[in-house]
């Protein structure tokens, strides 16, 4: 019966083609518009590491002036000074931790081929790797003792050794970044969180780093720290002076397995802050936050307010295209208002012409997800043309996005149809026949 069905929509919406052919496009149109935004939207607030989001926490204390609250005490800072990251790096109490800073540097090749060059960087510790699961093709990471040793040694990615060493395993081979010569250890294949979770200090969608070094190197000036700095009071004259100062600009992950790994963590995040509070720190109240990597991510509106207003917008368009939707298929329905007539004088139940008007109903919104898939495809190319690098990989339908797609696009048609086919199937056999 359901292939009978199809049989006399295709029939009908031939028929009718114009008709049919402006219904598709309202459908697609509104479709088009609402699956561009809903996933850039997705995108952007997709988990981007969801078999570990869990057990990543990004760690804040109030560090800040008593008389002048960070973001009017709602929110403790959003990175460390560097006196509290390395104290607690010391501390060593998590399964997993990692300090980092945004930095930068310019390689020097070795012969007269490639001229020096600057690259983007990442001082962090060895478990950088292994928490946020960065894959490598060669090598690995370096070693706790490198670390504490602060060792030279270099992570490259896949791009920069290509660059510097035509894509060959450079593990064991030095490079020379501002004037001092690094160890290579790993290189690491093509890696790009989206969001870029890890740090969002200066932004979300920012590209990943191009070289990663060890943490306490920036400490022995050896690369030079760059990214977000917030400073309460003057933090004095001097490199030694500013790494001792009340400035933020570090961030600092843990790694903790269970519900009581966290507690424990907590606890000895408080009893910290408690003690620093005895040298005349932290004088504001006790909030010390171990925030997930959703938590982190909503706490930080990834999702920009203007991208949700876009998005609710798009809908409010889809609605507009529904109703435009609504009041053709009112037109198509009532036009066989004599064949229905007959039909139902023949023996034809309402239940019957019911479900063959709300197939022919489906098979125009599915036609008009095609149509709107397109559509989306196009928008999401503009948008990635006009933001460039910031929207790379964010415009992209994915299988997720392509089912959504259709099942809105499905949903929208059967519920336009709705009301013209009860409008339709209500109508009078005697009547029409009476008018024939």
């Amino acid at each position: 019966m359901f292939s009978y069905y199809l049989k006399i929509a295709w029939i009908s919406i031939k028929k009718h083609w114009g008709l049919s052919l402006l219904m598709v496009t309202a459908i697609g149109l509104g479709i088009g518009t609402a699956m561009t935004t809903v996933t850039v939207n997705y995108l952007m607030s997709a988990n981007p590491i969801p078999h570990k989001s869990e057990s990543l926490f990004y760690v804040r204390v109030d560090s800040w002036d008593v008389n002048d609250p960070f973001d009017d005490g709602k929110n403790p800072p959003d990175q460390l000074t560097y006196t509290d990251a390395t104290n607690l790096m010391k501390a060593k109490k998590a399964f997993r931790q990692n300090v980092q800073s945004q930095a930068y540097g310019v390689i020097e090749p070795d012969g007269e081929d490639i001229l020096p060059f600057m690259v983007s960087a990442r001082a962090n510790s060895s478990d950088f790797f292994s928490m946020f699961d960065v894959p490598f093709i060669y090598g690995g990471t370096w070693s706790h003792d490198a670390d504490d040793n602060k060792e030279m040694v270099i992570v490259l990615n896949r791009e920069i050794n290509e660059r510097v060493f035509g894509g060959e395993n450079s593990v064991g081979k030095t490079i020379r970044l501002d004037g001092n010569l690094f160890k290579v250890v790993g290189v690491i294949d093509t890696w790009q969180p989206k969001p870029k979770y890890y740090d969002i200090s200066t932004g979300a969608f920012e590209e990943s780093e191009e070289v990663f070094v060890p943490f306490n190197l920036i400490a022995e000036q050896k690369i030079r720290r760059s990214g977000n700095t917030n400073c309460w009071k003057p933090s004095g004259d001097g490199f030694e002076a500013f790494l001792a100062s009340e400035c933020v600009w570090t961030q600092f992950w843990v790694e903790l397995r269970s519900e009581q790994e966290k507690q424990e963590y907590l606890n000895f995040l408080n009893a910290y802050v408690n003690e620093q509070k005895r040298f005349g720190r932290f004088q504001r109240p006790l909030d010390n936050r171990l925030d997930s990597v959703m938590q982190w991510l909503e706490n930080q509106e990834v999702v920009a307010d203007d991208a949700q207003m876009m998005m609710a917008m798009s809908f409010m368009f889809l609605a507009v295209c529904l109703l435009n939707t609504i009041g053709l298929l009112l037109a198509k329905f009532l036009g066989k208002a004599p064949e229905i007539g007959l039909r139902q004088a023949l023996g034809a139940s309402k239940a019957t012409l019911f479900a063959q008007y709300m197939v022919e109903s489906a098979c125009i919104g599915i036609a008009g997800g095609v149509l709107g898939l397109i559509l989306a495809q196009f928008g999401l190319s503009a948008i990635e043309s006009l933001y460039g690098d910031y929207m790379k990989g964010l415009a992209s339908l994915d299988v997720t996005m392509v089912i959504a797609a259709f099942v809105l696009s499905l949903l929208s048609a059967i519920i336009a149809g709705l009301y013209p086919t009860w409008r339709a199937c209500n109508i009078q056999p005697a009547q029409q026949l009476k008018s024939q």
